[in-house]
């Protein structure tokens, strides 16, 4: 474990929590962030349309970058040709950012 004993889950999961109250900064609607885990981002329920959504994730790529050093494309090919979308969900997300990490030597 890194960072004062959070596990690599936690620090992205806080990652994306703060690219979401910065886009509420802006925002007249909010975006809960209380059960981040099963918020929907992106489709018929989710809370993005797609210019909004490619401006947080390059908020969450920033992000990610300044908490672990290292760059990750979370718009890549490899994220938008999978079957099921990591964009659907707050957990799907972490879960590829996750395995993104790991490919670079990031692991918790």
């Amino acid at each position: 474990m890194l960072d004062g004993g959070l596990k690599v889950t936690e620090r992205i999961q806080g990652v994306v929590v703060a690219a979401l109250e910065e886009i509420n900064l802006t925002r007249e609607e909010k975006i809960p962030t209380d059960q981040v885990l099963d918020l929907c981002l992106y489709g018929d329920s989710g809370v993005f349309e797609s210019m909004y959504l490619v401006a947080f994730l390059s908020l969450v790529e920033e992000n990610i970058e300044d908490e672990f050093g290292t760059e990750v494309s979370l718009t890549s090919e490899k994220a938008v040709s999978r079957r099921v979308s990591p964009f659907s969900s707050v957990r799907r997300l972490i879960g590829f950012i996750e395995e993104e990490l790991e490919l670079v030597g990031v692991r918790g």
